[in-house]
């Protein structure tokens, strides 16, 4: 834990430096890049740089893990962690990276607040930095020795491209070679990585959302990003006999890490392409013969935008517990039956069991709005879960 030596240093600095990282972090990446390209070719996001999500997620994370260091001495962040460290072995993040990173974020640290770092203060921020480094390293190292295989990246062949919805695609994708496969579980994301328009290698991370507990396929459901890089060139440039570059399964949001217990009710409230690892788990329990109460809730644009609409209605009707509710921005076009109300989620309408296990995934306005009313409802806040995809942004507000 932080040294006694170290402690008041951060207590004294902890709030200067959270009030400069919007600003450390650009410089920082701005300087690592300079002198690393080779780190934008597949690893990191060009465009969560331009957008300044990448930034955002990394000043916060730091931030929150020396908060974390002075009001619980004893422990460490492990919901924190544990997220960072699955989507770092996503991309297939190495040790060595943790002293590049290093180097160039204290860099910009002194860069940016001069002399204010004296000798005491870099060593205080350094020690905090490397534990912080050090528990995720042997977090990482644990998830990549529990893999089938010991390649970061290996080759899959789309077997099919199905429309999943207005503006999605649902890739099936199966092994190209004879490289031992691993077992994904319902909830987990795997990365894809392909050459974009000026040839750099980029990597983003999809949900398996269907066929999730197989090592004989990948299914991967793609939502359009046109601020993107990698979603455009998957709808459309890749075709089926394509081969992708897919990594192993990561990602803590499982059934057996957040909601194991068969006897509570289990709640998954979704909106837009967040339902994608939500129709996983559904379609999971379904095919188990679960006798647990689900609902699923989402909310979506329209009718029309919907994805996934008929695997998780067919999933929900297999249930003899199971719920389906539905908000829809507008009804107009909505089928006959589909029971679709007109609006913003509404929890009081779908009545969620207090001691029900909540797993949210959608936009961060969305799932701050209903994680609120979830606990105005009487569900405690340990109980709620969520996904983000992209840089976790609530984690580092």
């Amino acid at each position: 834990m932080l040294s006694e030596k170290s402690r008041p240093v951060i207590e004294a600095t902890a709030d200067v430096v959270a009030a400069h990282m919007d600003e450390i972090t650009p410089k920082f990446y701005a300087h690592m890049f300079e002198a690393h390209p080779e780190l934008l070719n597949g690893v990191f996001s060009r465009a969560n740089q331009r957008n300044g999500e990448q930034p955002k997620a990394l000043s916060g994370s730091i931030v929150r893990f020396a908060v974390h260091l002075l009001e619980h001495p004893n422990s460490l962040p492990e919901a924190v962690l544990s997220r960072i460290a699955h989507k770092h072995t996503s991309l297939g993040i190495t040790e060595d990276q943790y002293q590049i990173v290093y180097e160039n974020l204290f860099w910009a640290i002194a860069d940016t607040l001069g002399e204010a770092v004296t000798d005491e203060v870099a060593e205080a921020w350094t020690e905090v930095y490397w534990l912080m480094a050090d528990a995720l390293i042997k977090l990482e190292k644990g998830l990549y020795a529990k893999q089938a295989n010991t390649k970061m990246w290996t080759p899959w062949r789309v077997e099919s491209k199905e429309p999943a919805g207005a503006s999605a695609f649902t890739f099936r994708l199966v092994p190209a070679d004879d490289t031992p496969a691993t077992v994904g579980e319902p909830g987990q994301y795997v990365s894809v990585r392909l050459p974009v328009a000026d040839g750099l290698l980029q990597a983003r991370q999809y949900s398996l959302s269907s066929d999730a507990a197989s090592a004989d396929v990948r299914v991967i459901t793609v939502k359009r990003d046109d601020g993107g890089e990698v979603s455009p060139v998957l709808h459309d440039s890749v075709q089926v006999g394509d081969v992708l570059e897919v990594s192993n399964p990561y990602g803590d949001l499982t059934l057996s890490t957040v909601s194991a217990d068969e006897e509570r009710p289990l709640v998954l409230a979704t909106a837009g392409i967040g339902i994608t690892p939500a129709a996983a788990i559904l379609q999971d329990l379904a095919a188990r013969g679960s006798q647990r109460r689900v609902i699923a809730l989402h909310a979506d644009r329209s009718a029309a935008a919907l994805t996934l609409a008929d695997e998780v209605r067919a999933a929900v009707d297999a249930l003899p517990r199971g719920e389906l509710h539905l908000w829809l921005g507008s009804t107009a076009d909505a089928p006959e039956g589909l029971g679709a109300r007109e609006g913003r989620m509404d929890i009081a309408q779908a009545r969620v069991p207090q001691d029900a296990d909540v797993v949210l995934c959608g936009p961060l306005p969305f799932m701050q709005a209903v994680r609120s009313a979830l606990i105005e409802a009487g569900v405690p806040a340990t109980q709620i879960h969520y996904e983000v995809f992209g840089p976790d942004l609530w984690l580092a507000a």
